[in-house]
């Protein structure tokens, strides 16, 4: 039981870091003031920032898997001598 709890931490952090690190290499091309945006370059923008926010809610939710796992991994620890 307490093997397997590990194995899911472990799961989850490394999920967590992975989308973390997708999200991070996502970067915006800098725009000149002397171009003119079309609406494509503004597709192009507002999709960009969707799959950012996108990957850093995966992120979120796989920190949060992997802290209440790390919770759940404690408790069996301190109920262990009463069994």
């Amino acid at each position: 039981m307490i093997v397997a709890v590990d194995i899911a931490i472990l799961i989850s952090a490394a999920l967590s870091a992975w989308f973390w690190w997708k999200a991070s290499g996502r970067k915006l091309r800098r725009i000149s003031y002397k171009e003119v945006l079309d609406a494509r370059d503004i597709n192009r923008i507002i999709v960009t920032i969707n799959r950012g926010q996108i990957l850093n809610a995966r992120a979120a939710l796989a920190t949060a898997i992997s802290a209440g796992l790390v919770a759940v991994r404690f408790f069996i620890t301190l109920l262990e001598p009463y069994f």
